[in-house]
């Protein structure tokens, strides 16, 4: 076989499992729960689902608190929690993880003092 003819044939074949390798990326799904009354929280990432991913969170954190709620959920993305005084809370989404969590600091400094960031995901 020519070099030019086995060249090409590679090239052929990288260029197709470039594109099959782009057409089954596969969605991942996060989600973080959040209970205002006592402040637990739970997360998941990596999930099939947003429904999957909502219900690892909540049930996390409802091993400590009854009225946990999903606050945050992303698909191929990063969120955060960020709580501070009273409970008062804030979340964000990006791209990145310090971009979700500036975010969600800033959100939480709007209602609040004292504001730390208690928990993050990057799902995807």
């Amino acid at each position: 076989m020519k070099t030019s003819t086995r060249l090409c044939l590679i090239g052929a074949l990288s260029l197709m499992m470039g594109t099959a390798s782009v057409g089954t990326a596969l969605a991942a799904y996060g989600s973080i729960a959040f209970s205002p009354k006592t402040g637990a929280y739970g997360y998941s990432h990596g999930s099939a689902s947003r429904s999957l991913a909502d219900q690892t969170a909540l049930r996390h954190c409802r091993k400590h608190a009854a009225d946990c709620k999903v606050v945050v959920y992303v698909q191929n993305a990063c969120a955060a929690l960020a709580v501070g005084k009273g409970r008062s809370y804030g979340y964000g989404w990006s791209g990145t993880r310090a971009a979700a969590e500036k975010i969600a600091m800033k959100e939480c400094s709007s209602r609040t003092s004292a504001c730390r960031i208690r928990s993050w995901i990057c799902s995807g």
